[in-house]
C-alpha cells in the first residue's frame, strides 16, 4: 500500500485577506484510512471541498486517481464518494428508491440492496429517510456515496450527534469498507476515533499542516519530550462503563 490515491500540493485558499488553507502538501495512499484533524476554523472543510471540486483552488495542485481536479472536475466527481455533516434527501422515496436514482444519475446499474447490506440497512429497505435514527441516517448517506463505486470516500465527520453504540457500530462499517478496497479521507473531532480508524493523520492549525504521521507515531514524539498527564491514565473510562452496562447493541428503533 505505497501507491497515492490522492496528491496535495501547495493547496491555497484565499477569503480576502484570510489565508483559510495555506499552500498545504500531504498525500493519501490507496486503500488506507486518512484523518484530516484540528479546531474549527482550521482549515479542515475548505480543504475537502477543493478536493471535491466543491469550491475553487486559488492556487497549488490536486491529482486524484491520476486526474488534475482544476481541470478534469467532472471526471473527478465521478470517482469520489462524499458524505456530508448534512444531508438532505427526497422524503417520498424509500431507502431503495432512492439509491436506485442515485444510480441513473451515474448511469449506473446498482443493487440497492447489496448497498443497504453494506451498511446493515437491508430491513429498512422501504423505509423513508425521516424514519431513521440519526445513525441509520449517516449509514444510510455512506450507501448514497457508494452508489458510483467511488475510488475514495470521503467523510466529514460522520459520528457527530451518535450515541456511544451508533458510534462504535459506524467504526465497523468504515473498516469493513476499508478492507474491502476503498480509500477514505475522514474528518473528526473525535482522538479517540482517529486514533481508532487512521492509518495516518494531518493535524491542521489557521491553514497549515502541523502535524503529518500515523497517530502512534506522534504520540511517541510528544512522550519522548518529556510529556506526562497530570492523571493517571485508567484501564477504562466513563464511555466503557456506558457501554457494559447497556450494551454494545444499537438501538435504532
Amino acid at each position: 500500500m505505497t501507491d497515492s490515491v490522492l496528491e496535495v500540493k501547495q493547496l491555497t485558499k484565499h477569503y480576502g485577506d484570510l489565508v483559510a488553507v495555506n499552500s498545504i502538501s500531504f498525500d493519501v495512499h490507496r486503500q488506507e484510512v486518512f484523518g484530516i484533524l484540528g479546531p474549527n476554523g482550521a482549515g479542515k472543510t475548505t480543504t475537502l471541498e477543493m478536493i471535491e471540486t466543491l469550491r475553487p483552488i486559488d492556487s497549488g495542485t490536486v491529482i486524484l486517481d491520476g486526474l488534475d481536479v482544476k481541470k478534469q472536475a467532472q471526471e473527478v466527481k465521478r470517482r469520489i464518494g462524499v458524505q456530508l455533516q448534512a444531508s438532505s434527501f427526497f422524503d417520498k422515496l424509500s431507502l431503495k428508491e432512492l439509491l436506485a436514482l442515485f444510480g441513473e444519475m451515474y448511469d449506473r446499474q446498482v443493487d440497492p440492496l447489496a448497498l443497504l447490506d453494506e451498511v446493515e440497512l437491508r430491513d429498512k429497505a422501504r423505509s423513508y429517510v425521516a424514519a431513521l435514527s440519526g445513525g441509520q441516517k449517516q449509514r444510510f448517506s455512506i450507501a448514497a456515496a457508494l452508489v458510483n463505486n467511488p475510488v475514495i470516500l470521503f467523510l466529514d465527520e460522520p459520528t457527530t450527534g451518535l450515541d456511544p453504540q451508533a458510534r462504535r457500530h459506524l467504526w465497523g462499517v468504515i473498516r469493513r469498507i476499508r478492507t474491502e478496497g476503498k480509500t477514505i479521507v475522514i474528518t473528526t473531532h473525535y482522538m479517540d476515533e482517529a486514533e481508532e480508524l487512521c492509518d495516518r493523520v494531518a493535524i491542521m492549525d489557521r491553514g497549515n499542516i502541523i502535524a503529518y504521521a500515523p497517530p502512534h507515531e506522534l504520540i511517541r514524539k510528544l512522550i519522548d519530550k518529556g510529556f506526562t498527564k497530570e492523571r493517571v491514565e485508567r484501564l477504562a473510562n466513563l464511555e466503557d462503563v456506558f457501554l457494559d452496562m447497556t450494551g454494545h447493541t444499537l438501538r435504532d428503533e
